[in-house]
């Protein structure tokens, strides 16, 4: 019998991939990168002088067109797998990142009378401009006694579905008259490789207030939201809701072509790019906590029961694996947070150092933080750089470092930002644990795991649990793979269940990340102070809050005095 093959689309933040992997042994055969042409659009849309207020973060989807035309020819091609020999497509995306489109499924920014309004593109996952619709919407809710807060820790996020529609109908309410649906942006590319609409369980239940036995809340929530949105679910999000793993259609004659593979391989229902890495790491049971550690971080969990937990981000009934409960956590900020401190903030010695060294700025901080003990440079951080989405779901909180003094060093700098991160993460790990949600051991996978030895020791430190890492580069797209594989069946030379795929493919290192006892004791004194900033910060003070008050209203008066300046000047 031949070998066969699948292959998992992976759409990232400021890329797409494709990963082609064998159904035999999970091993990947070839992968390509894409990176996004217009990147994150945060300040500029494209070919327009229209500038974006803040929080703001759109995208193109002609990039996401540009993933599927090049990086799956690309892959066949390193690969020299015959395409009859791969049977299944799976795709996973970064979400909630939604577009509004038209009756033909085509996005509103490329229709030219509506391309210099910023509602018309997409919003990606971090766009937190929304907040203030959010709010309402947790105050309504919450006044309303409704059932489904309940389910995603007691708010509903700004980066989510129903608060970004919410704000496109009263910002720019000529898009949303015109928006035929508002869709996920995973359902829209298999859309493009199918031609039809299917709405994903996952992205529906973790980021649209869709549950399986209750359907979208009732009408007269969106009524009180505004009577004109009474009717929401049945128009602008219409459409049927399918499992993880069930066959969202073939591949078209047109995608095909484009595409090298071959019309009528089976296209899987999209996934959520951080839910597909658990069947990619073999968790097919409670206790595991998986984490994708990349620009943000994401922590899913399986339960048997559903536990209501106040501050996480979801609970999903067969949300990642079918018969479970699906559990997800996230930080909006990961190693987006190392990131800006190497490009905006070490001293240009530290850059001169790295170079002389043959190393990058990260690796020579890493190199020198790894020399320190815990606690010994007297610093602590909160990792808010992007807002808190768990447990206090709040886009308007943002980062603070405590303890600088005339001698702090780069490196301690650096090393309290990984303590940071891996401090927000044990938050999420006693939150579910002391709420019933069992967590064990973790499991780490994405950008970070393999860049930086140091951070996984400071996790398994501060969570005081082993670790195991990914034996794989793309665990999303294996992931993703994984349920184009099950999309296909086994009479297709696939598999019958995703739990099927699981035992044949998933992959994870032989080694074991442990606590070091010592440096566990110290972490945890230095958490007990942790937890006081958070609570400090996140909900007794407002001053972070008050700081983006002003900050916005000076932005607001320079971007006024500049528009008057100009007026004047045309005069």
């Amino acid at each position: 019998m031949k070998e066969t093959f699948a292959i998992g689309i992976d759409y990232g933040t400021a890329s797409g991939r494709a990963v082609l992997v064998s159904l035999e042994n999970g091993k990947e055969i070839a992968d390509h990168v894409v990176a996004y042409p217009h990147g994150v659009m945060d300040e500029m849309l494209p070919d327009s002088d229209v500038r974006l207020s803040p929080d703001w973060a759109l995208q193109h989807p002609n990039d996401y067109i540009d993933v599927l035309k090049k990086a799956i020819p690309e892959t066949i091609r390193k690969s020299g797998v015959n395409p009859d020999q791969i049977v299944g497509i799976g795709v996973d995306f970064t979400s909630c990142t939604m577009l509004p489109v038209d009756e033909e499924g085509t996005p509103l920014c490329f229709q030219a009378e509506l391309k210099d309004n910023p509602h018309s593109w997409v919003k990606l996952w971090k766009h937190h401009a929304a907040q203030d619709k959010a709010t309402e919407l947790n105050d309504i809710a919450g006044n309303r006694e409704e059932k489904f807060l309940q389910r995603y820790g007691g708010k509903i996020s700004s980066e989510w579905m129903i608060p970004k529609i919410w704000q496109t109908f009263e910002e720019a309410p000529h898009i949303y008259d015109k928006a035929d649906r508002f869709m996920e942006a995973g359902d829209w590319v298999v859309f493009q490789l199918t031609g039809n609409f299917v709405k994903s369980s996952c992205a529906a239940g973790y980021k649209s207030i869709w549950n399986k036995q209750e359907g979208y809340p009732d009408k007269e929530f969106f009524k009180e939201l505004d009577p004109a949105l009474e009717n929401l679910a049945e128009t602008k999000l219409r459409g049927n809701v399918y499992p993880l793993g069930t066959k969202a259609g073939e591949l078209t004659d047109e995608m095909a072509s484009i595409t090298g593979l071959n019309p009528g391989t089976s296209v899987a229902v999209s996934i959520i790019d951080a839910h597909a890495s658990v069947p990619a790491m073999g968790v097919t049971e409670p206790g595991k906590m998986v984490m994708v550690m990349g620009t943000s971080i994401c922590h899913m969990l399986l339960g048997k029961e559903e536990v209501v937990v106040d501050g996480i981000s979801g609970i999903v009934e067969d949300g990642i694996i079918q018969g479970f409960y699906g559990y997800e956590a996230g930080q909006p900020a990961g190693g987006d947070i190392f990131a800006w401190y190497v490009d905006h903030a070490v001293p240009q010695y530290v850059t001169e150092a790295a170079a002389e060294s043959g190393v990058s700025v990260h690796q020579w901080l890493e190199k020198k933080a790894a020399d320190l003990k815990p606690g010994e440079s007297g610093l602590l951080a909160l990792d808010w750089w992007n807002g808190n989405r768990t447990t206090l779901v709040d886009a308007n909180l943002n980062g603070l470092l405590v303890g600088l003094t005339l001698q702090t060093k780069p490196e301690e700098i650096y090393r309290a930002l990984l303590e940071a991160i891996a401090f927000g993460t044990r938050k999420v790990v006693d939150t579910f644990h002391n709420n019933g949600v069992i967590v064990n051991e973790l499991y780490a996978c994405g950008g970070l795991p393999n860049k930086n030895k140091l951070l996984m020791q400071i996790y398994a430190d501060i969570t005081n649990r082993n670790i195991k890492i990914a034996d794989t580069n793309h665990t999303s797209a294996v992931g993703a793979a994984m349920f184009g594989a099950a999309a296909a069946g086994e009479a297709d030379g696939g598999f019958d269940t995703i739990t099927d795929a699981v035992n044949k493919m998933a992959r994870v290192k032989e080694k074991v990340i442990k606590p070091i006892p010592e440096n566990a004791a110290v972490y945890e004194k230095l958490y007990e102070e942790y937890d006081k900033l958070y609570d400090f910060f996140g909900r007794e003070n407002t001053v972070m809050k008050k700081l983006l008050t002003i900050k916005s209203e000076q932005l607001t008066n320079t971007k006024q005095n500049k528009t008057h300046i100009k007026i004047s000047i045309q005069k």
